[in-house]
């Protein structure tokens, strides 16, 4: 068997983690893209191919760390970002058997997906978001079509695609059937395959976590542990301070430094170099390398790399109503179905002390949030953000 894993596009609604492909924010120390290439291995699925975009790393770093895996990696860059369908294509070439194609997050799925498959097979899970995603149209219990991004009140049923798929080589025929090619036609071309042959569907019992939105890491990492693939691990290299209190599944990368008197509440990663100092909560949450935090508390959050927060800095992680919270994402209020949800900050951004969030804020890379601050709104790539406000002095009475 053979792989296509699909690593290209701006991953611009995973913004402001999105510097480099959404797949390689790091997880246990490596970008989550080599958990997914580690298990098709560990199946048996050794030669792969990985789409990447123009500008993208991953050949570089993917290169590094896993000829330990024993795996064939092949690179097809997709010049402009014209869809799955057209990534594919780009492998025809390459594909000589049956093979697999997923998105690089998968990691979880595959014991199952492998074991579960048929001659060709489609996987879905149920949804309640079903405009969102390609939803199948059922009769009989099979398949016969498709249908993408239904509007509100029309899907034909709550399965949604995962956009796992195990096809032949055949199926490059059909794409090349297609009279119109767009960004969306890769469901076109299923869907002249399934109006010609017998395609099977593995329903699996709960929707799994995507990864479009930054928020979505979070779901991801409760899976992980949740797993049992993955244990909690602190790195030999790490100091602990003093009367810390460690609960839960909790990852703490090489050269750490964890300040006196500190609750780290799992799930919970804290990637290489990260330092906090004393009287220091978090919970829930993903740190990538080379974050300092000094003293205060964040929550179900996700951070990048070489970020630094003042002392006193809070993050807001719920609603007082306790209602889901809402994030903005290219300008559209989109509800995370979270109702604990605290920040996802960029790379390279400064809080000063006593700074705070509220519930569900993106703050971009290269951003300067001001002491005293309380952020209530996204803060962009490469800004400044301060409260103003005036100082009242005046001379007592004797």
């Amino acid at each position: 068997m053979q792989a296509v894993i699909l690593a290209a596009g701006e991953s611009s609604r995973f913004w402001p983690l999105n510097k480099g492909h959404k797949s390689q924010i790091k997880l246990l120390g490596k970008p989550l893209i080599y958990w997914t290439i580690r298990g098709l291995a560990e199946n048996g699925v050794k030669d792969l191919a990985i789409i990447i975009s123009p500008n993208s790393t991953l050949r570089d770093e993917l290169n590094s760390i896993s000829n330990d895996l024993g795996v064939n990696l092949s690179y097809f860059v997709q010049e402009k970002p014209l869809g799955t369908g057209n990534a594919i294509s780009m492998v025809k070439d390459f594909i000589k058997e049956p093979f697999w194609v997923l998105w690089p997050y998968e990691f979880y799925l595959i014991k199952d997906i492998i074991s579960n498959r048929a001659k060709i097979t489609l996987f879905a899970a149920p949804t309640n978001n079903p405009e969102d995603y390609g939803i199948l149209k059922m009769e009989q219990g099979r398949v016969v079509e498709i249908c993408e991004n239904p509007l509100p009140g029309k899907a034909p049923s709550n399965l949604r695609t995962l956009g796992i798929y195990f096809l032949n080589p055949d199926f490059f025929s059909y794409y090349e059937k297609l009279k119109k090619h767009h960004p969306e036609d890769f469901i076109d071309a299923i869907n002249l395959l399934i109006k010609d042959k017998d395609v099977g569907v593995v329903t699996l019992e709960k929707e799994p976590p995507t990864l479009k939105y930054p928020w979505n890491v979070l779901g991801i990492l409760k899976l992980i542990f949740e797993s049992g693939d993955f244990k909690p691990t602190i790195s030999s290299s790490a100091k602990i301070g003093e009367n810390t209190v460690i609960s839960g599944s909790v990852y703490i990368g090489n050269n750490c430094q964890i300040g006196p008197s500190n609750i780290l509440r799992g799930p919970l990663i804290l990637e290489d170099n990260v330092k906090t100092g004393a009287f220091f909560e978090i919970k829930n949450s993903i740190v990538q390398e080379g974050t300092h935090f000094h003293s205060g508390y964040v929550g179900d959050s996700v951070i990048g790399k070489n970020c630094r927060f003042g002392a006193g800095f809070i993050t807001a992680n719920r609603r007082l109503d306790r209602g889901n919270i809402k994030a903005v994402v290219r300008g559209k209020k989109i509800d995370t179905g979270l109702t604990y949800f605290g920040i996802a900050v960029g790379d390279n951004s400064k809080f000063g002390i006593h700074a705070g969030t509220m519930p569900g804020k993106l703050i971009g890379s290269n951003s300067v949030i001001g002491p005293g601050s309380l952020v209530s709104e996204n803060i962009e790539d490469n800004t400044s953000f301060f409260t103003e406000f005036k100082a009242i002095k005046k001379k007592l009475s004797a």
